[in-house]
């Protein structure tokens, strides 16, 4: 079957260059692009982003609503960026302990979508792990030098917990039970940018597209053939690019958690950039990659992870009483296996 779109999880820590490229070759060498479709594509948050939309009857400024989007993508970046020392949410991870911070909106309701999913994945989502994603090597700081040794773990996981952080709905403000409490919000952040460029779409009186930045999507109505968006998902697997399965999005998100991409060797060991908030340390289990659909891409991305973190097994038996979406590749010893709930069903080509 020929796609419309390919969709990936990309690695913040791959070459920017080699992220373009692959961009362009996933995103449009499957599907040849008609005078009904316009598509816009640009760098963000470390990786790349993709607008695909139908031609609207009446005239548009191309011009105009791309720098419209990159603004919008440049003032997130701003507020939600730990590799920005003066972004919004670096901010919040110098301040002290004990203090109400006031914070924006816009700030506010994505951390308080984070609290939210870390309380229904029993803290599998948790936004506090910044320290621990530093340590293991997986942020600004870069690679380290040798593995934590437990100890390091433990005490570290002593500045971690979502539940050290505190909410003020009246004041829009943040309060944090200890300094060195440090949040890391790439779980969710980009999943949220999605979200804010279809909105400018939908404000822009666009109504049929696709947005997709750095591998997590939505997409509404129909694409310039006049079908259901197309979207591959990728076997995740690290030697090659391939097609696990496609999905026809209808007025929904997606996003996609895995381990096949953004990890390290060390000592003859692969350690991931997903961290289990309970164990401090890389996830190391049999699950391949999980991928959620929800109408809003920033709860997809939200909940790719935290499933990903709880494993196959807790993982759909708490998405059955949730009535997500989702599609679990489990690693075996002859290839991979899927698991996936009804409802997902429901977005496979008939």
């Amino acid at each position: 079957m020929a796609l419309s779109e390919y969709t990936r999880l990309l690695s913040p820590n791959m070459h920017l260059k080699r992220l373009c490229l692959l961009a362009c070759l996933l995103l449009s060498a499957c599907h040849p692009r008609g005078s009904d479709e316009i598509a816009l594509s640009g760098l963000t948050m470390g990786t790349s982003y993709s607008v695909k939309f139908t031609r609207p009857a009446g005239e548009i400024d191309i011009g105009a609503l791309k720098k419209d989007i990159d603004k919008r993508l440049e003032d997130i970046n701003e507020k939600m960026s730990t590799y920005l020392p003066d972004s919004e949410l670096s901010k919040i991870n110098q301040a002290g302990a004990g203090q109400w911070l006031p914070i924006s909106d816009e700030l506010y309701r994505v951390i308080q979508q984070a609290l939210t999913i870390s309380e229904a994945s029993h803290g599998a989502f948790d936004i506090t792990v910044g320290p621990l994603v530093n340590l293991w090597g997986f942020g600004p700081p870069g690679r380290p030098q040798h593995i934590p040794d437990e100890q390091t773990i433990k005490s570290v996981m002593e500045l971690t917990g979502y539940h050290k952080i505190h909410l003020q709905e009246s004041t829009r403000a943040i309060l944090k039970d200890a300094d060195a409490i440090y949040l890391d919000l790439s779980g969710i952040a980009k999943g949220y940018a999605v979200d804010a460029v279809a909105a400018l779409l939908e404000q822009a009186a666009l109504h049929e597209y696709m947005v997709e930045i750095g591998g997590e999507i939505r997409a509404r109505g129909m694409n310039a053939e006049g079908e259901y968006w197309h979207i591959g998902i990728e076997k995740p697997v690290t030697d090659e690019r391939a097609v696990e399965r496609v999905v026809h999005l209808k007025d929904t998100g997606m996003a996609t958690s895995g381990n096949y991409r953004n990890f390290y060797d060390m000592n003859g060991t692969r350690y991931s950039h997903i961290i289990d908030p309970v164990t401090g340390k890389p996830v190391v289990q049999q699950l391949a990659s999980v991928t959620v659909l929800d109408q809003a891409c920033m709860v997809a991305d939200a909940w790719a992870t935290a499933l990903f973190v709880l494993g196959p097994d807790k993982g759909m038996e708490l998405v059955q009483t949730l009535h997500l979406p989702v599609l679990f590749i489990v690693k075996t010893d002859t290839g991979f296996t899927e698991r996936m709930t009804d409802d997902f069903k429901t977005y496979l080509p008939e």
